[in-house]
């Protein structure tokens, strides 16, 4: 498909002119979510379908830039604003850079990690579908964290390990609540990555274990979304009463000791476990019946109510075809699995046609971490 923002090629002659251009790709959680926030496991990759770019250029002021479409300020006329905001809500890239900002600084401050003085102006762009749970915002942080540790030459300052937490400490200024899973896929910048966020690590380490797994033992899958989310102009009141009636009760609920939600979400962080082992055997048969497995298991925890229906129908289509389907973050698209291989892939799009579903295929990438990237893996210390 086209996509409607493509990254621009970076000329020797903007090299020259120290800007510096950075993307973060659409990740998919393929196994174990939503354990990450429980202390679980999880199998996690990037895809090259769709990305975020971010780009920094030298400057006499420090300007972070809005976008001229996500950060909308000029409108054709007071409908023309309400209807902006009933469909995208109010909020646009800005402060997600402006967050990164604050934190990398902080960070670097607390570390006694030298900055020099120079400024910069700092924008971005995406072509990640909204409300699709492919991590478009974390993507934006973290495309513009990989700028300014090049912009700072601190790269090999700052830990692989520790980027994804920046990232989501940045969001968190914001008040969104989310797990390390997506910023570990993103920064890690493509590869199959298995996460061990077992308390034990995560109390010593302030992180997981990550472990970078061959891309290619992965099937051929697919993905499946809807372009314009029946419910996207409710987008803000559904994440709001998600939070307070679903997320944070049942955050609560595990740390009281509820037997089903601990034993639940232990079953879940199991099947990345099965799942690592059945990808490096190839037991795709046993990868089927392990998505199935994780989003059966999010819906018992979670409920129809909170999936919301559009979520489940995309499930079911695959299903109806007998594919297997989970949720690649917590809703809003589906990664698909059709075991039958071409055949089924054909049934599959002529019912998500029937559906007003899109379907495409997944584009994996490998990693992208550079030489200086993986020298800081060497360092075993928190």
């Amino acid at each position: 498909m086209d996509h409607p923002n493509p990254k621009p090629e970076i000329t020797e002659e903007v090299q020259d002119k120290g800007v510096l251009e950075h993307r973060s790709f659409a990740r998919i959680g393929f196994l174990g979510n939503p354990s990450d926030v429980y202390f679980g496991r999880t199998i996690s990759f990037t895809i090259g379908n769709f990305w975020a770019w971010a780009k920094l250029e030298p400057s006499d002021h420090l300007l972070i830039k809005p976008h001229p479409f996500h950060d909308l300020v000029q409108f054709h006329s007071l409908d023309n604003l309400v209807y902006r905001l009933e469909n995208d809500g109010y909020y646009g890239g800005v402060r997600l850079l402006m967050a990164i900002c604050k934190v990398f600084r902080n960070y670097c401050k607390d570390h006694g990690i030298q900055l020099h003085d120079r400024n910069f102006t700092l924008s971005y762009d995406t072509n990640i579908p909204r409300q699709t749970g492919l991590s478009g915002s974390s993507a934006i942080v973290s495309a513009a964290l990989s700028c300014l540790l090049d912009f700072y030459n601190v790269r090999q300052s700052i830990r692989i390990e520790v980027r994804p937490n920046l990232i989501l400490n940045a969001e968190k200024e914001l008040g969104i609540v989310a797990g390390l899973q997506d910023r570990v896929a993103q920064v890690y910048g493509g590869g199959l990555v298995h996460m061990d966020f077992s308390k034990e690590h995560m109390d010593k380490l302030g992180y997981g274990i990550y472990t970078i797994m061959d891309i290619n033992l992965l099937p051929p899958l697919h993905l499946i979304y809807a372009e314009n989310p029946s419910d996207s102009g409710k987008v803000g009141e559904l994440i709001i009463t998600t939070l307070l009636l679903i997320l944070f009760p049942l955050r609560r609920r595990w740390l009281d000791g509820d037997e089903f939600i601990i034993s639940s979400m232990a079953e879940i962080a199991k099947l990345a476990e099965e799942g690592r082992t059945a990808l490096l055997k190839k037991d795709y048969s046993k990868l089927k019946e392990l998505m199935n497995r994780n989003f059966d298991l999010r819906r018992s925890i979670f409920g129809d109510e909170c999936l919301g229906a559009m979520n489940i129908e995309m499930v079911e289509v695959a299903r109806k075809v007998g594919a297997a389907a989970k949720f690649t973050g917590s809703g809003g698209a589906v990664v698909v699995f059709c075991p039958d291989g071409p055949s089924q892939v054909k049934l599959l799009e002529e019912e998500c046609r029937k559906s007003g579903f899109i379907l495409e295929p997944v584009q994996l990438v490998p990693t992208r971490l550079s030489s200086c990237d993986l020298k800081t893996l060497s360092d075993s210390k928190p």
